[in-house]
């Protein structure tokens, strides 16, 4: 008999998998600021995510869609620090006041953490010599519009599950 840790454990990493399958499938979607190519649908899969499947299931999400974006060459490094923190603020935000506007929280992640650790740790390594501002421009052109998208997902998807199921999910 599974136990019901493990029950949640497989479930949330199901929608791990999800949540990685559908931005890499739509990352087709993303335009070159730099040496980003930005991507709105991630944040809004952040949001998704954040809220359904908790900060650290979500940004694990949004890590390994990173990952393999850019394997297939639709993103670039800063994929990862781009992405990764949009998903946990919302998560965290989610987490502590269970409201759906919280999705509007991930341009903090994306637009001010995922910006300082582009700037600062990850284009050092690259050559180059972007600064906080120009990744935080770059980063809130696609997080904004991407955290508006997913609070419309997650309002849809509220009238498609039950809230008891949406519970159970983890979120």
């Amino acid at each position: 008999m599974v136990n019901r840790a493990a029950k949640i454990s497989f479930r949330k990493t199901a929608y791990v998998a999800i949540f990685c399958a559908l931005a890499v499938v739509s990352s087709g979607v993303s335009f070159p600021i730099g040496p980003t190519k930005v991507f709105p649908f991630q944040h809004a899969i952040n949001v998704v995510a954040g809220i359904m499947i908790g900060p650290w299931y979500g940004g694990l999400a949004a890590f390994l869609a990173g990952l393999l974006r850019i394997a297939i060459g639709t993103g670039t490094i800063f994929a990862l620090p781009g992405g990764v923190p949009g998903a946990i603020i919302v998560g965290l935000f989610y987490r502590w006041l269970r409201r759906d506007w919280v999705a509007l929280t991930e341009p903090l992640g994306t637009g001010f953490i995922g910006a300082g650790l582009s700037a600062y740790l990850v284009s050092p390594f690259t050559g180059g010599e972007a600064t906080f501002f120009f990744f935080q421009s770059a980063f809130l052109v696609s997080s904004i519009p991407g955290c508006i998208i997913g609070l419309l997902f997650v309002r849809v998807l509220r009238k498609a599950i039950s809230v008891d199921k949406w519970e159970e999910i983890g979120g």
